[in-house]
């Protein structure tokens, strides 16, 4: 070894540190600094975070440790704590698929334009199904794309049923108000062309009401991307996180999770802020 050979005060003097570092660093060979430390105590909260809810990303994960702790970092420090630990989302990917045709009677309104100015402006809507202990259930949801806020929601599992259709529609009903009313301009309603939005029995129901139909192109779920993304994470995020394939009562599952994603998750679109609390805080 070259201590045996060479003065310690020589061999430091070459590689221009001073004796005293050279000791204190021999000292804590072998132990990790405090930007390490620091790093496998993140790694370590970041994990507990994804046991807890697997479809989250790094992001989602930051801020579930942030909220906890209060320790602020970065999200690239966060996402290199999960690289290296191999946290991944759960979540499954969506793939591209080519567009369809115009609905003839409702065409898209839209056309990727989703920034409403206000509350209540451009309102989505989809059914979505699921299964839980081995049985199939539909589930409709309506959405207020202001803030991603699901203001009504119904789930059966009664296979075809239109019952969450017309549940859904009768609240938009009562948001949106009855024609030649004070409310200008007219709510927006956007959909896919599913059956039951596509019928005339619908259609008639909210005639005299201010709402203006859109449809997606068929066969196009990025015409409605919003709602799509949505139920495609939500229902990771039920089955993952709050145990829906074993739940023994949906309904009251769907309902407090509802109460959980407009009032308490953060939505990483509204600045880490929840659906309700990003629209009291605008002021409405």
């Amino acid at each position: 070894m070259l201590r045996e050979n060479y003065p310690v005060v020589f061999l430091c003097e070459i590689m221009g540190v001073s004796k005293s570092g050279y000791y204190r660093w021999r000292g804590r060979r072998g132990t990790l600094n405090r930007y390490e430390q620091d790093r496998q105590l993140l790694t370590k909260l970041l994990m507990e975070q994804h046991k807890k809810h697997p479809s989250h990303g790094y992001h989602m994960l930051a801020k579930a440790v942030f909220e906890a702790t209060g320790w602020v970092f970065s999200h690239n420090l966060a996402h290199k704590c999960c690289k290296q630990a191999g946290i991944r989302s759960k979540a499954r990917k969506y793939t591209y698929k080519k567009a369809g045709e115009e609905h003839i009677e409702f065409p898209n309104q839209i056309k990727g334009n989703w920034n409403a100015p206000r509350p209540v402006e451009i309102v989505v809507s989809d059914m979505t199904i699921f299964k839980s202990n081995g049985r199939s259930w539909e589930w409709t949801l309506l959405v207020d794309t202001f803030n991603n806020e699901i203001i009504a929601h119904q789930a059966t599992p009664i296979q075809g049923s239109t019952k969450p259709y017309y549940h859904c529609l009768e609240q938009l009903k009562l948001l949106a108000g009855k024609k030649n009313e004070e409310r200008t301009p007219p709510v927006i309603l956007h959909t896919g062309q599913g059956s039951v939005y596509s019928s005339q029995a619908f259609r008639q129901a909210h005639e005299h009401y201010n709402i203006l139909r859109s449809m997606s192109r068929a066969g196009t779920p990025t015409d409605n991307a919003i709602i799509e993304a949505i139920n495609g994470w939500i229902k990771e995020e039920l089955f993952l996180d709050f145990g829906l394939a074993t739940a023994r009562n949906v309904p009251k599952l769907l309902e407090e999770y509802v109460h959980y994603y407009n009032f308490e998750r953060p939505a990483a679109a509204l600045g880490y802020k929840s659906p309700v609390q990003y629209k009291t805080e605008l002021g409405f």
